[in-house]
């Protein structure tokens, strides 16, 4: 019998100088230079445009995808370079690592708090910039969406790295992080924690308020770069799932899908993808390509996590074993290749563009980087799969795994119903397992292969309670335990010796 037991229960910068504090730098030459200059490098925020322009900088840099080496997904690869972090990240230790080292939790916290701090210093100043007509009164309304939505989306993923899974029953006691709101003016400031739920109510007021101003027109040449309406709906469609609020998840999925679900979802059965899935460059490149419908949301990420040189992969036979889990002889699950090769043991799906940016015209080094799909079409879809079979709407979950299934599936039929599920997992008459159950079970299955090597695994391992095995070289094996401390990650040592912030248990 086929996993069906491991979630029934589920089912019946800167804390050294402050969050983001600025680093002054005065011209003591005199005292008539020091106050006809600005006292700092920031920019002046005296327009709508300086506004706009600054909120580029409210998009994390930090990439969350190294939550994989944390998951499932990931086993002991041999044959490639592991960084200290990435061991530790690996073996669930809590990392230690300078500040600038990209692909950890440091890292994360870091940058998020950067982002949010140019947020805040557009919302600070946003209601004295000069309005001249209506056309200035929509475009600050858009400003202040943007800014709304970053500041949410930013303090949204802190807090599912750094505290435990929302759950109702205990969120108003749960440790949480500082929702930041207002820029510094001080120094060193000092913060405190907010509850999970303090941090999921305020979340959820500037997603909403965020919603609520969002104007399209502004970004209509740099669109998916942008908080667009399809990226907050499904920033809302994920924020709700994992609230556990299934009627508001399914309304606003709903409100990006519409009836025509499959218009969100890449065909990777199409002859463009299979005729791009012999170039390594350009499946890649249409993978992620800003065209795409189902790409909502596209944000640059310093990392190496799309590097086949680097870290821990999906090894060979987790690889096999995840896209072998498919109830539909004699059909080829387009997401397992192409493939690269990683290390002497392992696979890593093509997905990102491995890119990398110079620190100079003439420079040798630099910073590798790729292009994150942080909210695509296919995880609103599988929001709603999920939220209709909890509010007990199987014909409608099943509708939209059928648009999935389509254009992930080739070669043979590979029709979605109940009774082919319940064969494929052995318990096509036991009344033990409900029809909603296998469903389940099999979402979970396909999200699983949608966001491989993604970063998405690890957040359904922690609000599901999945346990994870990870092997070692010598042949060991090491285990996080469904409720394991150690899935939230500890915040930096910085934020607890100088920030005051209380430390995770351990």
């Amino acid at each position: 019998m086929k996993k069906l037991d491991y979630k029934k229960n589920h089912f019946i910068k800167l804390f050294t100088k402050g969050i983001f504090t600025f680093l002054l730098i005065f011209s003591f030459s005199s005292c008539d230079d020091y106050l006809d200059e600005v006292p700092d490098n920031r920019v002046a925020l005296d327009d709508l445009e300086k506004a706009a322009q600054l909120l580029t900088n409210a998009y994390p840099i930090s990439s969350y995808a190294f939550t994989d080496w944390m998951t499932d997904d990931v086993g002991y690869t041999l044959g490639v370079t592991i960084r200290l972090n990435q061991e530790q990240t690996y073996m669930w230790e809590d990392v230690t690592s300078d500040p600038t080292e990209q692909d950890t939790p440091i890292f994360a916290w870091f940058q998020s708090y950067e982002a949010i701090a140019h947020a805040n210093e557009v919302l600070a100043v946003l209601d004295e910039l000069p309005i001249e007509d209506d056309d200035d009164v929509n475009f600050r309304n858009s400003i202040e969406s943007e800014a709304r939505l970053t500041r949410a989306y930013a303090h949204f993923m802190l807090v599912n790295l750094f505290s435990k899974h929302y759950d109702e029953s205990t969120a108003t006691s749960d440790l949480g992080v500082p929702y930041v709101e207002e820029p510094e003016t001080v120094f060193i400031k000092t913060y405190t924690r907010n509850t999970v739920q303090e941090v999921y109510d305020k979340v959820e007021e500037d997603m909403l308020k965020g919603i609520e101003l969002l104007d399209d027109s502004y970004f209509a040449n740099s669109g998916k770069y942008h908080f667009n309406r399809g990226a907050a709906l499904a920033f809302a469609s994920r924020f709700y799932l994992y609230k556990g609020d299934y009627e508001n998840c399914e309304k606003y999925s709903t409100l990006l899908l519409g009836a025509s679900a499959g218009s969100y979802v890449r065909d990777l059965t199409s002859d463009e993808f299979q005729a791009a899935s012999s170039s390594i460059t350009g499946y890649p490149q249409l993978y992620g390509s800003p065209d795409l419908p189902s790409n909502l949301l596209l944000i640059r990420k310093i990392s190496l996590v799309q590097r086949t040189d680097f870290a821990h992969g999906p090894v060979s036979d987790i690889y096999n074993a995840i896209f072998d889990e498919n109830p539909f002889s004699g059909t080829t699950d387009e997401r397992e290749n192409p493939a690269f090769v990683k290390g002497d043991n392992a696979l890593f799906p093509v997905r990102y563009q491995s890119l990398f940016q110079r620190s100079s015209a003439n420079s040798d080094v630099g910073y590798p980087y790729h292009i994150a799909m942080a909210f695509k079409g296919e995880e609103v879809l599988l929001n709603r799969v999920e939220a209709n079979i909890f509010l007990n709407r199987v014909d409608d979950a099943i509708e939209d795994l059928q648009a999935l299934v389509d254009r992930r599936y080739s070669g043979a039929d590979a029709e979605v119903s109940i009774a082919r599920i319940r064969s494929f997992y052995g318990v096509t008459n036991n009344p033990n397992y409900s029809d909603r159950y296998i469903l389940y079970i099999y979402t979970l299955a396909e999200r699983r292969k949608e966001f491989i090597s993604q970063g998405l695994r690890w957040f359904d391992i922690k609000r599901l309670g999945i346990e994870v095995d990870h092997d070692l070289e010598d042949g060991s094996t090491i285990t996080l335990e469904a409720e394991d401390l150690r899935k939230v990650l500890q915040i930096p040592q910085s934020a607890i010796d100088v920030g005051g912030l209380r430390a995770n248990p351990r």
